[in-house]
């Protein structure tokens, strides 16, 4: 059963100092997510980690290309796990990829997606997770323009960032030492009322936003009532939104976005 750690306020990535106090001795191991692309304290959970001898697991979805004290952030913990879906930065069209700091543990996942054999020697049971060639092509034909994607993506953040200057939003912070991948745009309205206010008048526009992620995590509803609370993460989850992000998108669209998100707040009054 998972026990709820609740978020820093400024990176939406769990929070270190609370690690410690959720630690039982049925604990085998730390699982946390780099939220957007924001990089966990990796150095203080590795710390963590080894003086309560436990694994860490992050879930690196949203990091590829972010770096940390000049390494690749998937190459903090025992495992680092990466999407590589349609949406994300470096994308197959589908898929993933997990990355083990532990040779005798990389090996027993290689069993576990490729049918639990080689050749004829059979070790355990296991399922077809390997990604085809039709997707290793894709990431291929992808790969060389990661850093363009990148930039264009920090010069895209930054129309935006001007552009919704003044408005009563926020945004998280990019830690020190961190060189960022710009994977999402989120931005923190003042309350839900107002977040709903602003997706309901960009979606009658055709454009497009996500709650990412909502709800809370701890309030799934499928989990036992008894998940510890997560003010920080609550109160995130109602009020966060992403802005619609991606290589391709015009700067005059996000003009436009901003303008939108401008009536919608009240800070125009339309003519």
């Amino acid at each position: 059963m998972p026990v709820f750690v609740d978020i820093e306020e400024q990176t939406f990535c769990i929070d270190a100092d609370l690690i410690g106090a959720a630690i039982t001795p049925r604990t085998s191991a730390i699982l946390a997510t780099h939220v957007y692309g924001y990089p966990c304290d990796v150095l203080r959970i590795e710390a963590i980690a080894q003086r309560h001898g436990l694994r860490v697991i992050y879930d690196g979805a949203h990091a590829f290309g972010t770096r940390v004290a000049g390494r690749s952030l998937l190459s903090y913990g025992d495992i680092a796990t990466c999407s590589f879906h349609a949406t994300k930065l470096f994308h197959t069209g589908e898929g993933g990829a997990m990355l083990v700091n532990d040779q005798a543990l990389s090996q027993r996942i290689n069993l576990l997606k490729s049918f639990g054999h080689v050749g004829d020697e059979h070790f355990t049971l296991g399922i077809n997770g390997k990604n085809s060639e039709l997707h290793a092509a894709m990431g291929l034909c992808l790969l060389p323009r990661v850093m363009g994607f990148i930039e264009t993506r920090a010069t895209l953040y930054e129309t935006y960032r001007h552009e919704l200057d003044g408005l009563p939003l926020s945004y998280p912070v990019v830690p020190a030492d961190t060189d960022y991948n710009y994977a999402y745009f989120p931005v923190l309205f003042e309350d839900e009322a107002q977040l709903l206010l602003a997706k309901a008048l960009l979606s009658a526009y055709e454009i497009d936003t996500r709650r990412y992620f909502f709800p809370s995590l701890n309030h799934l509803p499928y989990l036992p009532g008894n998940a510890a609370p997560c003010p920080v993460s609550e109160d995130a989850a109602v009020r966060v939104l992403c802005l619609p992000f991606y290589p391709q998108l015009d700067p005059a669209e996000v003009v436009r976005i901003a303008g939108l998100l401008r009536l919608a707040i009240g800070s125009v009054v339309p003519a």
